[in-house]
């Protein structure tokens, strides 16, 4: 059994929060990890995709107050959403009876409306946490090669070979197309919205133009933009902000958008296996989607992230703010001869960080200008979840 890196994390917070919400999509090991802590806490498990389960909770006041004084752990919890005014109460209750914090531990597969339906009955009852696909820090036994063309699931990653790893993860896209998008949002037909992954997959880290998407696949912009909300939602995409501090320069404005799992990426543009992906167009927009989810799996809580871009051409593809201001640069690149461009230096006279890294596929880490790092992934995802 893989631990993973969030696995303290959620110790932690079961000590200091009555309630834990664990987020993050389908099939990244949300289950496992709350069986682990159930393990080591005799805690009690119910899933609410079970009807047995489910049943149970008819009357959760009466259920759940038999069990005030274990961890109840309560998975795909987004099925119920009438549950949490009653988790509120028992949550108070069990204050009263000075049974403390670490009461629930929610496991949900939608951000959303979760947060909206447990933020409203639970405010300062509950803490969330996001578990994400494997990073390069978690012992997988993996290469980060493999990593990046596999992406995290650890049902893809961890497969026998690549065949098998893409067979889950064209399954896998079959099951969100087909059972998992109806059920958290609007009916979108499933051909329609493989179209609109693709499309994604193909523009990789590009800034979103909503208009365009939705002239491409026959949608108004509506359509189009719930979309994109719905993968967000749904932890499959991200929007990654630009910088808006005052320069006195003119800033991209648009929003750059990554399909989160670069294995999803692969599978939906049919690439098989690392020598098909190196010789592909989106090499190089895959890669930097990849380091920049694994960055941000190691940040530490707090950190802002965005990119920077202006129109002379000065561009950081990330930029973290940490906690306290402390600004990061960063630059990726897939070579091993990694030379940062004149505009990465541009945006670094912008900005001011106070450290500049180049992400490179290589081993070594040694400085390329004066002020500026090549470092490995490992090794900056390392230093970061560090801090």
């Amino acid at each position: 059994m893989i631990r993973r890196q969030l696995h303290n994390s959620v110790r932690q917070a079961l000590l200091e929060a009555p309630a834990v919400c664990l987020l993050g999509p389908r099939q990244v090991g949300k289950t496992t990890l709350a069986l682990q802590v159930a393990g080591e806490l005799d805690a009690l498990y119910l899933d609410l995709e079970s009807e047995q389960d489910r049943a149970k909770l008819a009357e959760p006041e009466l259920y759940l107050g038999q069990h005030l004084d274990r961890l109840v752990i309560l998975d795909e919890v987004h099925r119920a959403p009438n549950l949490f005014p009653a988790l509120r109460g028992l949550i108070d209750r069990a204050r009263r009876e000075g049974k403390g914090n670490g009461r629930y531990l929610l496991l949900g597969s939608a951000a959303l409306g979760l947060l909206r339906q447990s933020g409203e009955s639970l405010a300062g009852r509950v803490r969330f946490l996001e578990l994400t696909p494997f990073t390069v820090l978690e012992a997988t036994g993996r290469k980060t090669d493999t990593l990046w063309l596999r992406g995290g699931f650890p049902e893809s990653l961890l497969a026998r070979n690549d065949e098998q790893s893409l067979r889950w993860r064209r399954d896998f896209i079959r099951t969100y197309l087909e059972r998992d998008i109806p059920q958290f949002g609007p009916r979108i037909a499933a051909e329609t919205l493989r179209r609109f992954w693709t499309m994604l997959a193909h523009r990789q880290g590009a800034p979103l133009n909503v208009a365009e998407l939705a002239r491409n696949i026959g949608v108004d912009a509506k359509t189009a933009a719930r979309y994109v909300d719905l993968l967000v939602d749904l932890f499959l995409a991200r929007r990654l902000t630009p910088w808006h501090a005052t320069v006195g320069k003119r800033l991209a404005k648009a929003p750059r958008l990554y399909l989160r799992d670069s294995g999803l990426v692969h599978a939906l543009l049919g690439i098989e296996d690392v020598e098909a992906l190196l010789a592909h167009p989106v090499v190089g927009a895959s890669w930097e989607g990849m380091v920049i989810e694994n960055l941000l799996a190691c940040v530490p809580d707090g950190t802002a992230a965005h990119y920077y871009r202006t129109s002379g051409g000065a561009e950081a593809d990330l930029l973290l703010v940490l906690p306290g201001g402390e600004r990061w640069a960063v630059e990726v690149k897939r070579s091993l001869k990694p030379r940062p461009e004149r505009g990465f230096h541009a945006a670094c006279e912008d900005l001011e960080p106070k450290r500049r890294f180049v992400v490179y596929p290589g081993g070594e880490r040694y400085p390329v200008s004066a002020q500026v790092e090549a470092v490995s992934l490992p090794a900056l995802a390392a230093e970061l979840n560090r801090k």
